[in-house]
């Protein structure tokens, strides 16, 4: 999706003065050398990710007439200066220290933009500045409204520097009253909208309301008119950054918050680095994700914090017949020295996994208070392949559910949302021979991990039709109230696992658990 701004003439005024100006590249951090050492560790053969790297010309969003007090909209401004740069070849766009109120902005290929220090990027609620367009949310094609920062097929794209993009995602969120306190829900209720018919969930406007009801699975709607595609348009809630087919991709050093859903979402892209990023959203936020990763090749996470209202880090190729049609793994992802804080999980395959994913590389990184620290999630219907995970030096506190979590009965909730009876019953459903659209978890390696006061160390819930497949577990130790829940699964390797259990709690319980080998 390309917009074509008018470029004021200060804009075009400043283009000729920078045109020929040359500098050293300060603004970004990464080294090509640091990212090489990185992937020369990876348990399987991880290709060297490309650094972009941008032409000498700079331009500042300020010689293009942006509002830097953010009383007026600034989008011509920032995307002129982008259009502008673009058309000569590239180059950094300046985004001095200020507050910038801005509808939704396009990268194109060779575009940097950096953000100075004290520079904030105010995204505006006005859902009509943001179209709808054709794409792919929670794995299937859909429609949904034009992300604030948003790439198509394009190559050598950064976001860098120190600012603050914000997504003013609290007038987009539905909003469940249960999830604040009065005083937040009555602040809330103060930017308008409407309730529930039980009252006890906030939306935007009635077009929301009604989208919500539109929704067989999940997140996304049933629609077979325009006109209803109009009507619900304030239900189809944008990611913060939606990179779609791009290459050579750099986010280093920002902070992504307040997203109307997930924060960041790279599809199909190919070296994407995401380093040194602070990445939220409010523990409530209705799919407030912070990176998932769709059909994505050569992927590196590193020395990120996140703490958000969904999963944290999450791997994704694409969901059941839509997925499997795409078949596009994401594959070679190396985690590395990330924090997570809250979230439905620290790090998390899955459900939408229908592409197969496979050589990943997790490690050095810390989860407190995530609902689940290790999380793979699937459901019959989805199909796929996830292989080779290589999981190591993790650290966690304070887990209210699982440390490690295999579940391939997956209802769409978070951990702990949903009743035994819930899940009983689809457990219970009789199992159906195993086909295409049968999801399969094999040969998965998870070592040198520590996790204090947790709910339940372990998890398994596999599939009898497919059951969890050559899992290795060595030099763990798991401290809390419950220990290992293993079911419906072929291949268990444990080596010097330690789990500390409440008095009275058994150390493990299997069912219909084959080949185990325990030292």
């Amino acid at each position: 999706m390309t917009h074509k701004f008018h470029i004021p003439a200060l804009c075009l005024t400043a283009m000729v003065t920078l045109f020929f100006v040359s500098c050293k590249d300060s603004y970004q951090l990464t080294r090509q050398s640091d990212m090489d050492a990185l992937t020369r560790t990876a348990e399987f053969d991880m290709p060297d990710i490309t650094i972009p790297s941008f032409p000498s010309r700079t331009l500042s969003i300020l010689d293009c007439g942006a509002d830097p007090t953010g009383q007026t909209l600034s989008t011509m401004a920032i995307q002129g200066a982008i259009d502008s740069l673009a058309e000569m070849g590239g180059g950094t766009v300046i985004l001095p220290k200020g507050v910038y109120l801005t509808g939704p902005i396009t990268l194109r290929s060779h575009i940097r933009l950096y953000t100075d220090y004290d520079c904030v990027v105010l995204f505006s609620p006005d859902y009509n500045l943001y179209p709808q367009f054709e794409t792919s949310f929670e794995g299937v094609n859909t429609h949904r409204c034009q992300s604030p920062l948003s790439a198509f097929q394009a190559e050598n794209i950064a976001i860098t520097g120190h600012g603050t993009f914000n997504g003013n995602g609290d007038y987009w969120r539905p909003l469940k009253r249960s999830k604040v306190t009065e005083s937040q829900w009555k602040k809330h209720l103060q930017r308008g909208g409407v309730l529930s018919d039980d009252g006890n969930v906030w939306y935007p406007n009635e077009g929301a309301k009604f989208g919500a009801t539109l929704c067989v699975d999940q997140n996304v709607p049933v629609v077979d008119s325009d006109s209803m595609w109009a009507y619900i348009h304030a239900f189809l809630r944008p990611v913060m950054v939606h990179f779609v087919g791009c290459k050579n991709v750099l986010l280093e050093g920002v902070c992504f918050e307040n997203s109307p859903a997930w924060n960041l979402h790279p599809l199909m892209c190919e070296n994407v680095i995401l380093n040194h990023l602070t990445v939220r959203n409010p523990w409530y936020s209705q799919n407030g994700d912070g990176v998932d990763v769709e059909s994505c090749r050569n992927v590196m996470i590193s020395d990120c914090s996140f703490d958000v209202g969904d999963d944290a880090i999450c791997m994704k190729s694409g969901k059941d017949e839509d997925g499997r049609r795409r078949a596009i793994p994401t594959e070679n992802v190396f985690v590395n020295h990330c924090t997570v804080y809250h979230g439905h999980g620290g790090f998390v395959v899955g459900s939408e996994m229908s592409g197969d994913v496979r050589n990943i590389q997790v490690q050095n990184c810390t989860f407190l208070g995530t609902d689940v620290g290790l999380r793979f999630k699937s459901t019959r219907g989805r199909g796929g392949v996830v292989e080779n995970i290589y999981i190591r030096d993790i650290y966690m506190w304070a887990i209210p559910n699982e440390a490690l979590l295999f579940d391939l009965f997956y209802g769409g909730k978070g951990a702990g949302e949903e009743t035994e009876e819930e899940l009983a019953a689809r457990m219970n459903a009789e199992a159906p021979a195993a086909d295409i659209t049968t999801p399969a978890f094999r040969h998965i390696f998870i070592r040198d991990v520590v996790a204090k006061d947790v709910r339940s160390a372990m998890l398994f819930n596999g599939l009898p039709e497919m059951p969890i497949q050559d899992v290795n577990l060595s030099n763990i130790t798991m401290s809390g109230t419950r220990g290992a829940i293993i079911r419906q699964t072929d291949g268990l390797t444990v080596d010097n696992v330690n789990l500390v259990v409440a008095e009275g709690e058994p150390w493990s319980i299997a069912s219909s658990v084959r080949n185990a080998s325990i030292k």
